[in-house]
């Protein structure tokens, strides 16, 4: 875990929020910089999000994800450029976020979270003010949203964004109310089973296209997300491709997942805005 501490060499540019300021209010604003956010998760959903966190003066973002960029994250992850790929996700991200506001603190997290693994636990659930649940895999987020009810803290979780084209499909509600989506349905047995009974959700009422079958050669399946869920007893989503995406609907659900952290927390503080 690393931080960028606790002095600035550049500083926020004085009317970097002005417009915002005039829409949710200047203390809404201020209040929003005390906030702290987690962001599991900086694919197209994820990624979109924190930036979207980043522009809305969130003061602390904690950003937590393994991966690398790659070709195949060029068509639609906001941070994914053909100068960043093969580079760390969580690098980027820290410093797309430092090019927004500089002063904002960036909690780097290069980990894949898996419940119970010695990474999930050197995470600070206690000190999140919102979680956004932009995972993947079933084995985390059901962690993910067990371990945030567990410390009470706020989560919204974002379902299925792949295999869809329409981005006014896109709406919140219950998990427990949702149709359509096949990870959704998956989360909806899973999270029952372990006495979950409502869960706030960025989800798409779009029935999932069929794609075309993934190019690729055949890969080692024994990942370290197929191992931990195998010795935990966890499920895994059984998909024989990788998801086709385009860029318009996983930006989209992270703008819409940030949007609900941030007027929740906008409300959370007690503060007049609008």
């Amino acid at each position: 875990m690393t931080g960028n501490g606790s002095g600035f060499i550049k500083k926020c540019p004085e009317n970097a929020y002005q417009r915002t300021i005039r829409l949710f209010g200047k203390e809404a604003v201020e209040a929003l910089f005390s906030k702290r956010v987690a962001v599991f998760g900086l694919g197209g959903v994820g990624g979109s999000a924190v930036e979207a966190l980043a522009r809305s003066n969130i003061g602390t973002i904690d950003v937590i994800d393994n991966d690398f960029y790659n070709e195949t994250n060029l068509n639609r992850q906001c941070m994914a450029l053909i100068p960043n790929l093969g580079r760390r996700k969580t690098d980027v991200c820290e410093e797309r976020i430092h090019d927004i506001n500089p002063e904002i603190r960036v909690m780097k997290h290069p980990v894949f979270y898996l419940p119970g693994s010695e990474e999930a636990n050197g995470l600070e659930f206690q000190n999140y003010d919102y979680i956004l649940d932009a995972i993947d895999t079933v084995s985390a987020k059901i962690g993910l949203i067990l371990e945030a009810q567990k410390a009470q803290v706020p989560i919204i979780s974002c379902m299925g964004a792949g295999n869809k084209m329409d981005p006014s499909k896109l709406q919140t509600c219950d998990l427990f109310e949702t149709s359509m989506d096949p990870l959704a349905r998956i989360m909806r047995r899973e999270l029952r089973k372990r006495g979950v009974q409502h869960l706030k959700v960025v989800y798409s009422t779009e029935p999932s296209m069929k794609p075309l079958p993934e190019k690729r050669e055949e890969v080692n399946e024994r990942s370290a997300e197929k191992e931990e869920s195998e010795k935990r007893n966890l499920p895994l989503r059984r998909q024989k491709d990788t998801p086709a995406s385009c860029a318009f609907v996983p930006p989209a659900a992270g703008l819409l997942a940030a949007s609900v952290v941030v007027r929740e927390l906008m409300k959370s503080s007690e503060v007049q805005w609008g």
